[in-house]
C-alpha cells in the first residue's frame, strides 16, 4: 500500500523531486533552526487565507493548539520541499502534515525573512492524499 501511495503521490506532482531528493538530515535541520527561531520570534499565520480559517473552525482547533501541532512536526511529518516561494520571493517553503480529528492537516512553512517571525502559509484539510517519505510503513 505504501508503495502504491508513493506512486500516485509521484505521478500526480511530478515536478516535486525534480530538483534531487530531500535528506532527513536535511529535514531535520529546517526543523531545528524553524522551531528555534519560532521561539525568538514567534510565528505570524496566513489567517487571510480562507481554506485556513474553515479548516480551524471545522476541526474546532485553536490558534494555540495550532502552534502546538507545529511545534510537534517531526522529520516523519515532512511530505516535500524545499520549495521556492515564487510569489513573496522571502524563503523556501517546506510541506509537512499531521492527522488531527481525523483528518489530514496540509501544512506549509516558511523561515520568512531573517530577524523576523516564522510564516505559516497553509494549514488546512488536504485537498488530497499527501505523501510522508520518511514516514514508517504501518503493517
Amino acid at each position: 500500500m505504501f508503495y502504491i501511495q508513493k506512486l500516485l503521490y509521484l505521478h500526480e506532482n511530478k515536478n516535486v523531486l525534480e530538483a534531487g531528493e530531500t535528506t532527513m538530515e536535511e529535514v531535520q535541520k529546517f526543523l531545528d533552526d524553524f522551531h528555534l527561531k519560532t521561539r525568538f520570534f514567534d510565528i505570524v499565520f496566513r489567517n487571510d487565507r480562507d481554506k485556513n480559517f474553515q479548516s480551524l473552525l471545522k476541526l474546532e482547533i485553536s490558534s494555540f493548539r495550532r502552534k502546538e501541532i507545529i511545534k510537534a512536526l517531526t522529520v516523519e511529518d515532512y511530505s516535500e520541499g524545499p520549495l521556492a516561494d515564487t510569489l513573496h520571493h522571502l524563503s523556501e517553503m517546506w510541506v509537512f502534515g499531521k492527522i488531527e480529528k481525523k483528518k489530514e492537516i496540509y501544512i506549509k512553512i516558511s523561515m520568512g525573512v531573517t530577524n523576523s517571525q516564522t510564516i505559516c502559509i497553509s494549514f488546512h484539510i488536504a485537498e488530497k492524499s499527501m505523501y510522508f517519505p520518511f514516514k514508517k510503513a504501518t503493517k
